[in-house]
């Protein structure tokens, strides 16, 4: 049976209205990290998506890579959580938030009394930035400040910490978590050989890198359940200075099957090329298709057409869109009917204030 991403669909036991997701999107409008009515606005506007994703949300005042991004470990981001999920509720959609912790990519400026960022090793991601304030006190993009290796014991601290903030989401509204294990941020520098150097039972072979990945999975899962847990990955990526390496594919082969078994909600692809890192290999989105049977969330430069071919094809069962979400807040009924898009202005992606956050037009206002 031909099907196209404007149809329901089955993700657990919660029924999407359509097969759109909005991808997460770092956006910095909450100077405090309490997310505020604009970030309700912001959401319900985009609320035609079947699933939203909302931006990384930290899960610990040592998480933040960026300034300016919100938060679920004190009471009063679950408060202003609540205004955004009932927001979206109202509008008919799921939202899942996005639970980040960005390990060695971060800077001094963003750490609670200018500390070192930790990661899983002290190894410094050379040449990323961090977006927090320079030696001069100006805003901007700064090179990633040398992080601190963590202990033992700190590695399940921040196993904890990613429950209790999934626990937080629960409080907050939200219908589900995505652990955000892409993009080069902490739990992805736990898979990667060449920046976990680590010896003890979370470095060395294949399965001892995943065991971070694994517990907060688990973690997780043993406060919410497995069916509002999702995960993103990045295979084959490069962001965050990660370089490829030898057992790639076994580790995503052995990772998938693993979440398998943990039935978890979905996993959430995304294909960094449109971040101008790596593509996936031909073939790769097929291969691991082969190895999970749950749902998968493709996103990457995807299109109408790309999407229904490969949810035709079965090769996935959602389609992500982000960038086209930020000045499309409509991006679904543009698809649907053919309509022209406006194009991302990347001067207005990040910063306080609502101008190039909640006032795009949609289609119908803009003519």
């Amino acid at each position: 049976m031909t099907v196209n991403i404007f149809e329901p669909a089955m993700i657990g036991s919660l029924k999407l209205k359509n097969r759109i997701a909005m991808a997460p999107m770092t956006r910095a409008r909450n100077e405090d990290g309490i997310p505020n009515e604009d970030n309700a606005i912001y959401y319900a506007q985009r609320s035609g998506a079947g699933l939203i994703i909302t931006e990384g949300t930290a899960i610990s005042d040592t998480a933040k890579g960026v300034l300016y991004i919100p938060g679920l470990y004190k009471s009063g981001q679950v408060q202003g959580w609540k205004k955004v999920t009932d927001a979206v509720h109202d509008k008919g959609s799921t939202i899942f938030t996005q639970l980040w912790h960005v390990g060695r990519v971060s800077h001094t400026s963003n750490q609670p009394d200018g500390i070192s960022p930790v990661g899983p090793s002290d190894i410094q991601a050379g040449s990323s930035f961090a977006w927090g304030f320079d030696e001069h006190g100006k805003e901007g993009f700064v090179l990633s400040s040398k992080p601190r290796a963590l202990l033992t014991y700190e590695v399940k601290q921040v196993v904890n910490d990613f429950a209790e903030a999934a626990k937080n989401a629960i409080s907050a509204g939200f219908d589900g978590v995505e652990l955000h294990g892409a993009n080069g941020y902490l739990i992805e520098q736990f898979l990667n050989p060449f920046v976990n150097n680590r010896t003890d039972e979370y470095g060395g072979s294949v399965e001892n890198r995943a065991k971070f990945l694994l517990e907060v999975v688990d973690a997780c899962i043993a406060v919410i359940g497995n069916e509002k847990v999702g995960i993103r990955l990045t295979p084959y990526g490069g962001l965050g200075d990660l370089p490829h390496y030898d057992e790639i594919e076994a580790t995503y082969q052995y990772l998938a099957k693993e979440l398998a078994k943990r039935n978890i909600v979905y996993i959430h692809i995304m294909d960094q090329q449109s971040k101008g890192s790596h593509a996936l290999p031909q073939g790769f989105i097929e291969r691991f298709r082969s190895w999970y049977d749950g749902v998968i969330i493709l996103a990457g430069s995807m299109d109408r057409e790309k999407s229904e071919q490969l949810i035709n094809a079965g090769t996935i069962d959602i389609a992500g869109f982000g960038e086209p979400f930020i000045a499309n807040p409509d991006l679904v009924e543009r698809l649907q009917y053919n309509w022209d898009l406006t194009p991302a202005n990347r001067d207005l992606h990040y910063g306080l204030g609502s101008h190039g956050y909640t006032d795009w037009k949609t289609y119908q206002t803009a003519i």
